[in-house]
Formats: structure tokens, sequence, C-alpha cells
């Protein structure tokens, strides 16, 4: 083996030989709008395959084999690769996929302009994350530009899907497309993360009796129960409105009672996201008629994003919360025989933790090299959820590094471009690390 210090030295000189690459493919990648078409359909915007285009001729430049395949239609994952040895492989992850614009007025620059002001490149997608995807490049650009030749496979996995759950990297790691450790270049601003919580959708189903409102004093009202009483009907949304009373209390007490030291107290939290309620059950799993208050609804859905910690297994917290929705009913008669239904993976979306262990060489790697560059870096976790997910819970080492911005989902957003030149480097350094040289 070669002497890696040199090796990286090298690779850092070739990097700051064509400096403003990161920034320019940056700029190349944001000017492409690849707005997620889950949530805007319109073809102008929804344009992942000309930025796959790209990102597959910039790979192929470096003498990466491709693989190429549409996740869903028009809508592919490129993957480059340079062979080496399996024992200390390394994939870089980065998605291609954005939120939407929003509102256009509340941006001060062109949302797909790639404008460069005060240090900063403006864009949707600028720091969540194509200068992710553009500073992975780069640093392998930057290897293969030294004439460095690496022991390890290195494999770069550009991706769709991420902003919708993720469902390129899931798809991805379906087919093998694995290795001995992954860095996910998504921002964090300067830290090097290690760990994230995992992320379940779940859909509540609480069923009543539907009735006429005029006779919801026969439900709420002390009745004489003689053989002539009609049949008193059941507001899904009166129990419904208790379960979120208890639910609260259930969520405060395990944020309370359970942490974790890389994540801020608190952040195992049970978000309700949606409650729709009404009359009739219909196929799609919600109520058919929401419109009419004349009618005492039998159906309500609430939907839950409920994060877990990132040393918690799936099996764990699903058998908690179904612990706590049986007993729940059981304190109920009418719901002791209608109990509430729970699905899980709702819209097939489900996040495994990642707990990478922060002495891993890899995580020393990028906190070494990064603090070497002059930045200041910390070990810590996400608390939002990315694809390193998805190949950790697939047994992958995964770890995230990248660069600073902010505005992400919000107007005016930006990468540091200090930040993101730094983020190369640091890059480079770790695949070279890692996968050491011949």
């Amino acid at each position: 083996m070669g002497n890696i210090d040199a090796a990286v030295k090298a690779a850092w000189n070739a990097i700051d030989r064509e400096r403003s690459y990161t920034t320019e493919l940056t700029q190349r990648l944001v000017r492409i709008p690849s707005v997620n078409p889950k949530f805007v359909n319109d073809p102008g915007q929804n344009r992942e395959s000309a930025v796959q285009d790209l990102v597959e001729s910039e790979l192929t430049s470096l003498g990466m084999s491709i693989d190429r395949w549409d996740v869903f239609p028009d809508r592919p994952n490129v993957i480059g690769q340079l062979t080496g040895l399996e024992e200390r492989s390394l994939l870089l992850c980065g998605h291609i996929d954005v939120v939407p614009v929003g509102e256009a007025g509340t941006w001060t620059v062109d949302p797909f302009g790639g404008e460069i002001k005060d240090g900063r490149l403006y864009g949707r997608g600028a720091i969540d994350m194509k200068s992710g995807v553009a500073a992975a490049i780069a640093a392998i650009r930057g290897i293969r530009a030294a004439g460095i030749e690496l022991e390890g496979r290195v494999a770069l996995h550009s991706v769709v899907d991420e902003e919708a759950g993720g469902f390129g990297a899931i798809d991805a790691v379906k087919r093998g497309y694995l290795a001995k450790a992954a860095i996910i270049t998504e921002l964090t601003m300067g830290d090097i993360q290690v760990c994230e919580g995992g992320l379940e959708w779940i859909r509540i189903t609480i069923t009543g009796r539907q009735g006429h409102s005029a006779w919801r004093y026969n439900e709420i009202w002390p009745q004489r129960d003689a053989p002539d009483r009609l049949r008193p009907a059941v507001n899904a949304i009166d129990i419904a409105t208790r379960f979120l009373e208890a639910l609260r209390n259930f969520e405060y007490s395990r944020c309370r009672m359970r942490q974790h030291p890389l994540l801020p107290p608190g952040m195992n939290t049970i978000n309700v996201g949606a409650m729709r309620a009404g009359a009739g059950l219909g196929p799609d799993g919600l109520p058919l008629i929401m419109t009419n208050p004349a009618i005492i609804p039998d159906v309500a859905v609430i939907d839950l994003d409920y994060k877990f910690l990132p040393h918690q297994t799936k099996q764990e917290i699903r058998s908690e919360f179904e612990a706590f929705v049986h007993h729940f009913c059981q304190q109920d008669l009418w719901l002791q025989k209608n109990p509430i239904k729970v699905q899980w993976e709702l819209g097939g979306l489900h996040f495994p933790p990642m707990d990478t262990a922060p002495d891993h060489p890899l995580v020393q790697s990028l906190l070494q090299r990064r603090t070497q560059l002059g930045g200041k870096p910390k070990i810590s976790g996400m608390i939002a959820v990315v694809d390193a997910a998805h190949y950790a819970g697939a047994g992958v080492d995964a770890v995230i590094c990248g660069a600073t911005g902010d505005g992400f989902h919000g107007a005016d957003e930006y990468v540091d471009i200090a930040s993101l030149e730094e983020t190369t480097k640091t890059l480079a350094a770790g695949i070279i690390d890692w996968c050491g040289i011949k």
C-alpha cells in the first residue's frame, strides 16, 4: 500500500487545480428542474432524467462503469462504479429530486437560476442536495486526476424519489447495489452525522356507527334503555378526540423516558399529520362523505408520522404502539368489539434507524480530514431521515457528511460555496482512507 497522506495531498492539489468544478457542476444541476412529480406533475419541472443524463456523462468521463434503470417511468437511478476489493468497498449516495418551489414570489432569486452572490449558490436543490451529488463526483474526479488507483471498489449512487420516501435508494438496495460502508452527502452543517432515528407512517382507522345528527341526544344523553329505544349512533370523531388526547400522553411519555446522546431530547415524536372523518369507508381507505354535518360520522382516519430512536428496532416500537392502541380500546365497550385498526408502512414508507459507532474508521477519517482542512466538525445525529436509513437497514455502515446551507424546503435555498469546496476535499480524503491505494 502506498502512502495514504501523500495520496490525499495529491487529490487535494488536483481538486484545487479545478477549484470551480464543484460549484459549476452544482449550477448545471440546479438549472435543470427536477421537482418530484409526486408533488407537482409538470413535464417542464419533472426533468429528473435530464439531470441523470448530466450525472451519467460526468461519471462516464471518469471511466466509471454505468448502470441505469427506471425506478418509475422516466425517473432513473444512475450508478457509476470503479472496480476494486469488496472488503474495502464504499458507496457515496445523493438524490437528484427536489421539492416544489412553492410560492415563487417569496424567492428573491430565480429558483432554477443557480445564481451566485456573497459566497452562496442559490436555487432549488442547491443544498438539498444537488451540491452533495456534485461534491461526490468532484471528489472522485480529483482522485482520478491525481492518478491514484484505489484498492477498494467505489461507487456513486445518484438516486430519485428521496423526497417522497427514498424509493430510489430502496430500489438500489433491493437490486443488491451495496458496499461495506456508505457516505450520504446530505447537508450536515459541517458535522459528521453517525445516526438518525427510524420513521414509520401509520394510518389509524376508527369506526363508529352512522346516524342522523338530530338523534345525537340518544347517543350522548342518559336514556331509559327500553325495547323501543332507537339504536344509538357512535360518533367516530368523538372517539378520535379521545384517542388523540391519549396519543399525546403516550408521545410525551416515550419522549421523556427514552433519549439518544447524539440527538435532541424529545425528537422521537408522533406527528398527527392528517385527519379525515365522515360517513362511509371508501375503497381508498378514506371516508366517502366529508361535507355533511347532518350525519353522525362512522369513520375517522388519522395519519401519523412516527419517529423513533436510532437504537430502537421497528419490532420494538410496533409492539409498543399496538399495545397502547389495544389498551385504549379495552377501556371502551364499543372499541372492545370494534377495535381501532393500525396500518403500518402507509404509502410503502418505512425508514430503518441508523446507528453507526462514532469510533468507526470511516467516521474518524471524515472527522479528522475535515478538521485538517480547517473545519470544526463534531459527531452528531441527523434529526430528519435521509437515504442513509435504507443502506443501514441492509447492513451497510453509513455516515452522513455534507455541506452547509439554508432554505431547504423553503425560499432562497442556497449552499455555502466555501463549505462545498471543503466538503469535496473531505470526501476525497475519506474515499482514499477507507478504500486504500494500490
